[in-house]
């Protein structure tokens, strides 16, 4: 039998801040509300009916033991190219919207925000400009199978590098060297 596969279409959170998950995911996404009320709201930051949907409910709380049980851990969105990563990262630092965290994963070079629910949320670029490449370096690479998470960068010195002129492939070499590392290894949001 033949699969026919269908596209991603959209994710939906349970929230008890509905306004601020709102408020936040306009802010970091560029989405807008195409419906909402008092208990939903329904989002798209293309030509989508929505990308994603938010339900608030009474009795909705926090999770306190989020990090070890059962859950997904991020939501990923792909930028065409490094510029208009490094230029989200630019703008969201002045919306004081700063990352948890920084990683070259080799196949894509990511983000990771935590929304007000502190849910990731992952900004990235494909690591080789092109899916096949990226595609078959997952599949095929010794390094990667080596180093799966890949390589925990500060995005202040990356994006100074950019802004300076650094080439992708140059920049990502000083990733991968340790040149442009954090002070300390970041909680990705996983058990210790």
């Amino acid at each position: 039998m033949i699969i026919i596969r269908p596209i991603l279409h959209h994710v939906t959170m349970r929230t008890s801040r509905l306004a601020e998950m709102v408020d936040w995911y306009s802010t970091v996404l560029g989405a807008r509300v195409m419906f909402r009320d008092a208990n939903a709201a329904w989002m798209s930051n293309d030509e989508a009916n929505h990308r994603i949907a938010f339900l608030s409910a009474p009795g909705i709380t926090d999770d306190p033991q989020k990090t070890s049980h059962n859950a997904m851990h991020h939501s990923a969105f792909e930028y065409g190219n490094l510029d208009d990563l490094m230029s989200s990262y630019q703008r969201l630092k002045q919306e004081n919207i700063s990352p948890s965290f920084c990683l070259d994963h080799q196949m894509t070079f990511s983000i990771y925000y935590k929304d007000p629910e502190g849910n990731f949320v992952e900004l990235q670029t494909d690591g080789f400009g092109d899916w096949k490449l990226s595609c078959d370096f997952i599949s095929r690479s010794p390094d990667f199978a080596a180093n799966p998470i890949g390589y925990f960068f500060d995005g202040d010195k990356v994006f100074e590098a950019h802004r300076a002129g650094m080439d992708f492939d140059a920049l990502r070499q000083k990733v991968r060297s340790g040149e442009f590392a954090p002070a300390q290894t970041p909680n990705i949001g996983l058990p210790i």
